[in-house]
């Protein structure tokens, strides 16, 4: 029995999960959340559904990790930290350097420090969580998992933009996309559900979420993604404004008087859901006030839209589809979201049953059972995906 353990880190959280591999089973997982503000929380769930939770304010990144390995001590699931014998970390921007998941080393880690530029709230956290836990645990194989190397080899004509070829050349300006490792998994899963080999399936995959993309797989590999340079382009979002028009930007920079960095700003953390709806970026708040407010059923409306012109899009891409499947938050928890967004493709041979379609978090088919196309709800796994790839890529 191996245990690897998974480290999924966002700005501002600290997701892990420890692994018994190679029987994939998770031993304890948690959440660290609201990391170096006032209250921080930290949750521990151990395999037999035992919960623990502090507070504690100001965690630091560096304490979080810590505290992690400290608890699991604690908890009984670990006598010695050596029993750690390999940690995988999500990695969100790999550029065109990463193609694949890749053995950490003193260049493997410039390089992710490097790439800074295409994942600015990611990837210095993400590259500092890799010093610390090489820290706390000295003799573990540490392994990077990059959300942009399932889009590495995509078609140039799909990856790359209208601007002069020499920018992509000297500037590395082209698509990258993100949340590849979660679309890598739903896309596997799906195609063992379906009994099929994922090179005979052409699927649209939907991660729904506070961050949102959608992304087209044929022959086995991603066609297409909604995300481009950054994670703000794409369908519209918690927050991110998704698609718009670069001249509206410049135009709006001039008439706020802000700098484009503002204007990024806004873009990514006032727009999408909370812009639009001036209230809330979650669903389920834009949900219980749609009938009195009329801009939260605008967002909620803009949001399945938006979507919709994306499965539309590249299904013509696609030359036709199998299956559609629903991921991450609300992809997983939104039932009258994943409702809406298949009555608008009823076109395309895309329906959902109601009856069964009345469930959160769990893995169902959806679609009638005589239907053509497939419509599938797939919890993500992003970490059981990173414990496989650092197995695979360690000596095991």
């Amino acid at each position: 029995m191996t245990k690897i353990l998974a480290v999924n880190a966002g700005s501002s959280t600290l997701k892990w999960k420890l692994f018994s591999m190679p029987e994939e089973t998770v031993i304890a997982s948690g959440l660290v959340d609201r990391l170096n503000l006032p209250g921080s929380i930290f949750k521990v769930k151990l395999a037999d559904g035992t919960k623990h939770e502090e507070t504690q304010d100001n965690i630091t990144n560096k304490l979080a990790a810590a505290m992690v390995l400290t608890r699991l001590k604690s908890y009984g699931i670990l006598k010695h930290l050596s029993e750690i014998s390999g940690v995988g970390h999500r990695i969100v921007a790999g550029g065109e350097i990463f193609k694949d998941s890749a053995v950490i080393t003193p260049l493997v880690l410039k390089q992710i420090k490097a790439l800074k530029d295409y994942a600015p709230l990611h990837n210095p956290v993400q590259a500092y969580y890799i010093e610390v836990f090489e820290q706390l645990l000295p003799d573990a194989q540490e392994v990077a998992v990059f959300d942009t190397s399932l889009y590495a080899q995509m078609p140039e004509m799909n990856y790359l933009y209208g601007i002069p070829y020499e920018y992509y050349e000297n500037f590395g300006a082209r698509k990258y996309g993100a949340h590849g490792t979660s679309h890598r998994y739903v896309a596997h899963r799906t195609a063992e559900i379906l009994g099929k080999p994922l090179d005979q399936l052409k699927l649209i995959t939907l991660h729904l979420g506070s961050g949102s993309s959608v992304t087209a797989f044929k022959d086995g590999h991603a066609l297409d993604t909604s995300m481009g340079f950054t994670p703000l382009a794409g369908v519209m979002m918690g927050t991110r404004s998704g698609d718009i028009d670069p001249s509206l930007v410049a135009y709006l920079a001039e008439k706020l008087d802000v700098k484009m960095d503002k204007m990024i700003d806004i873009l990514n953390h006032k727009s999408g859901l909370l812009g639009v709806s001036g209230l809330s970026p979650d669903q389920r708040d834009l949900e219980q006030t749609q009938d009195e407010r009329p801009q939260s059923k605008l967002a909620l409306d803009m949001f399945v839209n938006r979507v919709v012109q994306y499965v539309g899009s590249y299904t013509a891409e696609l030359g036709g589809l199998d299956a559609v499947v629903f991921t991450a938050g609300s992809g997983e928890n939104g039932i009258a979201m994943r409702q809406a967004i298949a009555d608008k493709l009823g076109y395309l041979g895309i329906a959902i049953d109601p009856a069964k379609n009345d469930f959160r978090g769990e893995e169902h088919i959806v679609s009638p059972d005589d239907n053509r196309v497939k419509v599938l709800v797939v919890p993500t796994d992003e970490e059981l995906m990173i414990v496989r790839d650092v197995m695979r890529l360690s000596a095991h």
